[in-house]
């Protein structure tokens, strides 16, 4: 009892020590703050607010009879079911339906759905007015009242004490996206009302995002929480934003077009390099299917606006390489359909890695636009164990030693002590890749070890070199493989027969035993699907594992 103790403290130590003086202070101050009384007197709609017609897209919808759908469970509209996840029931406040592509209309019309939320929520009960679900459905609220003909005035009167309370309760405490979507939701109900109060949601607004843009979009396009599908998912905010300022007259919105574009632009081309030949994302950190807004959709909404940046020339066959140094991320491309994507990228920010996982030094693998080595996924939140499992290095395609994570992550959302990760090499020429990267996550332990991993590759073929530094009990890597494609073991040497008919092969050399476990994907929320991995148990400090095809 005592060292689980000693252990949680250390946890919360070192998780404690990296967060800014504000999230500590208006964590105390949330703690005791109400929010104050608010009357719509004086608000009314800006008649020059508009919005291009975005592209519709939602990670959930109404079902034609009227269920809410998302993360594979569907259950009768109930504003506060307590019966399901957490997160099924904040996506149902968000109203991201709203917005969605339906091929079937559902019985439950929109205009109901409003008035029933309305109705159900009064002011300031439930997660429907927490601050980042007040984000969210603000912003939908506003885009659907836009499309209406006529707008009731209890939906105003309902916007605006929805936008006065999240005024009160900015995430300053969580920072990161959390607090991005805040400002981006103050902007949009305080360009769509007028009135004093809707001033200063603006000007509350553009203040917060002019800081958070800055600091969330790295110089090589990413968004600095390192998720491919948070990055997605900011950079639709980011259209968003473009749209208003574009369509909007209002002069404090024009004024940041230029900067703004700048970031969609980058974004895309960063989104981009970082997808698998079958247009979807990497499971780095977490990252799901069906949760954001594909690199096609971005790119149509991005068209709209006139922010697109051009498609890339494909050169020649043999194999290159780029290298995001500022996110920590490379792709190899080997052509025909083939493509590795690597992280050597740090935890990131320091003050908020909520969306990190232990997956240092992890990859993943297409081959003949199928996708072969693949991390584990994302399939929920909250702070169970299998939440943890699959924020655990053994989820993903790299090395853990003695049975722990190359950080401590831990209760759900939160890292201990962190890998430091160091880009050694970096060489693409005369076609072939040569990426060596190291880190020091396991130096906190007993043997006061060092992962040094090597990617070298070549026409159909890429090398992967891991060296353990130090003394330890068991240092196993492994390789996860995609549900569609299937293993079979002779001695050393691996077959890995793809979905196609294609075969890869797979020799490694080093490890005191090869096995083929059973374990599972989880490429969207809610979603488990079984899979394969190949754990390879190092006999000595070093591994080599080559891939080919």
């Amino acid at each position: 009892m005592r060292n689980a103790r000693t252990a949680r403290l250390s946890k919360l130590y070192h998780t404690a020590k990296m967060l800014r003086p504000e999230q500590v202070l208006y964590r105390i101050y949330y703690r005791f703050a109400k929010i104050k009384p608010f009357t719509a007197t004086g608000i009314s709609k800006n008649t020059s607010f508009d919005l291009a017609n975005p592209p519709r897209w939602s990670s959930s919808r109404i079902t034609g009879d009227g269920q809410f759908d998302f993360m594979g469970s569907k259950a009768p509209i109930d504003w506060s079911n307590n019966t399901l996840p957490k997160i099924w029931l904040y996506n149902l406040h968000y109203l991201d339906h709203l917005g969605s592509r339906q091929e079937n209309p559902p019985a439950l019309l929109e205009t109901d759905l409003v008035n029933s939320w309305i109705h159900a929520n009064p002011p300031f009960n439930g997660c429907g007015w927490e601050p980042y679900t007040l984000s969210l459905r603000i912003v939908n609220l506003i885009k659907w009242f836009q499309l209406q003909p006529q707008l009731d005035p209890r939906w105003l009167e309902s916007l605006a004490m929805q936008s006065h309370a999240l005024s009160q309760q900015i995430e300053y405490h969580i920072l990161a996206n959390h607090l991005f979507v805040n400002g981006k939701a103050l902007v949009f109900a305080g360009s769509f009302m007028l009135g004093d109060q809707a001033e200063s949601w603006l000007k509350t607004g553009l203040k917060i995002l002019d800081g958070e843009i800055k600091e969330q979009f790295l110089a090589d396009g990413a968004h600095y929480e390192l998720s491919p599908m948070y990055h997605a998912s900011l950079l639709w905010d980011m259209c968003d934003l473009m749209n208003l300022a574009l369509n909007t007259p209002i002069s404090t919105l024009k004024s940041r077009v230029i900067e703004w574009q700048k970031v969609v632009e980058r974004g895309i081309i960063w989104l981009r390099s970082m997808q698998h030949p079958d247009g979807g994302i990497p499971f780095f950190n977490d990252s799901a299917f069906g949760i954001a807004p594909t690199l096609r959709d971005i790119e149509s909404y991005a068209g709209l606006l006139g922010c697109q940046p051009p498609a890339e020339i494909i050169g020649a066959s043999s194999v290159s390489a780029k290298c995001h140094s500022e996110s920590g991320y490379a792709e190899i491309d080997f052509g025909k359909g083939s493509k590795a994507l690597l992280n050597f990228a740090q935890i990131a920010p320091d003050y908020q890695p909520g969306h990190t996982h232990a997956d240092t030094l992890s990859f993943e693998l297409s081959i003949f636009c199928q996708r072969v080595f693949v991390n584990s996924g994302t399939s929920q939140y909250g702070e169970d164990s299998e939440r943890h499992r699959q924020r655990s290095t053994a989820a993903h395609n790299t090395v853990e030693i003695d049975g722990e994570n190359s950080s401590e992550v831990w209760a759900g959302f939160r890292v201990a002590r962190r890998a430091h990760v160091s880009l050694n090499t970096f060489e693409s020429s005369g076609g072939s890749v040569r990426i060596r990267c190291s880190h020091d996550g396991y130096k906190r332990l007993k043997g006061r070890n060092l992962h040094t991993r090597e990617w070298t590759a070549s026409m159909n073929t890429l090398q992967i070199s891991d060296i353990v530094t130090g003394t330890f009990e068991k240092s196993i890597a492994r390789f996860h493989i995609h549900p569609d494609a299937t293993v079979t073991k002779n001695d050393r040497n691996l077959m890995i027969t793809l979905a196609s008919g294609d075969v890869v092969s797979v020799s490694i050399l080093g490890a005191a035993r090869i096995t083929i476990a059973d374990t599972t994907w989880h490429p969207e929320f809610g979603k488990s699907v079984p899979n394969q991995c190949i754990v390879a148990e190092l006999s000595s400090d070093t591994l080599m594992t080559s891939v080919t095809w």
